[in-house]
């Protein structure tokens, strides 16, 4: 059975995708990477989401590489578009130039990467506009806080963005004072990035980092007593959520496999309250990190 998410326009997105932040940063890795993404492909994570600023577009065409040979329409794709790009003079080369590094002829989503200076009127138009003219099939955003949505709900067709990504993870539940409630009253669901932590040196929005996850005691309770791995667990709390999808970066075989199990693992009271006490849900607003 597939785990899908349903999108305003009535489609369906996978709640499980495969990142690629990070990735085609190191020439050497990339056959590594490649076999990464390719064998989540044959396993059936079938979302890929990737930006044109990730390695200046090393990683859309590394992305294009692994989907070679895979049923298109098999595989969701999402990218991003730079918030200078993101206008009638910027956009449609931007996406020209992912769609020839991915090797497609159209995105299942594209994303505003982040809000900076953007035009929210303009946006809608160009995203609307790529739609029109079958580049695109639905876009979204990514990294905007409740006064960022409430700004693109104000602007003609800015109402028919059908997906937000934003940072979330156990350490990271920013977005559960006010922008959670705040999505869900409009049906707009989330796309979780850094779903197990945030890499390298970057901390959560409290200062929890990775590690810090990683090497918890309750944490590691919880996944010991349900025979489970702590990146299991943690993907779990983020899967957790019927309107909430996740793009875990993976690169080893055995990672993949585990990140794809634990689609299925469920979380009860007691598992979240033991998680939660280490690192509980926010008490007041709390300023949204932006990668």
């Amino acid at each position: 059975m597939k785990h899908q998410i349903l999108l305003p326009d009535g489609s369906y997105m996978p709640k499980l995708g495969q990142g690629t932040w990070l990735m085609a940063e190191d020439d050497q890795k990339r056959p590594r990477e490649i076999e990464g993404l390719r064998h989540g492909l044959e396993l059936g994570i079938d979302m890929i989401d990737t930006a044109e600023m990730y390695a200046d577009g090393k990683a859309e065409l590394l992305a294009g590489h692994a989907m070679a040979g895979f049923d298109r329409s098999g595989v969701y794709l999402i990218s991003k578009v730079y918030p200078k790009n993101a206008n009638r003079s910027g956009i449609y080369s931007s996406l020209e130039r992912s769609l020839r590094l991915l090797g497609t002829d159209y995105l299942d989503t594209y994303l505003l990467h982040w809000r900076e200076d953007a035009d929210l009127a303009e946006v809608a138009y160009c995203m609307e506009d790529l739609k029109e003219k079958g580049l695109i099939r639905r876009w979204g955003v990514s990294n905007f806080d409740v006064a960022d949505m409430e700004d693109l709900w104000k602007v003609p067709d800015g109402n028919k963005c059908c997906v937000n990504q934003v940072l979330y993870n156990l350490g990271s539940r920013g977005i559960e004072f006010d922008l959670l409630q705040w999505q869900r009253e409009r049906n707009i669901p989330f796309i979780a990035y850094g779903p197990v932590g945030q890499a390298g040196a970057m901390v959560t929005q409290d200062g929890v980092s990775k590690e810090q996850l990683m090497t918890d005691q309750n944490v590691r309770e919880v996944a010991r007593r349900k025979g489970i791995s702590v990146v299991q667990l943690l993907l779990a709390f983020v899967l957790r959520l019927p309107d909430f999808a996740a793009i875990p970066k993976a690169v080893s075989f055995n990672h993949i496999e585990e990140n794809l199990a634990a689609q299925s693992i469920v979380l009860t009271d007691e598992d979240l309250e033991q998680l939660s006490a280490s690192f509980p849900a926010p008490e007041r607003k709390i300023l949204m990190e932006k990668y």
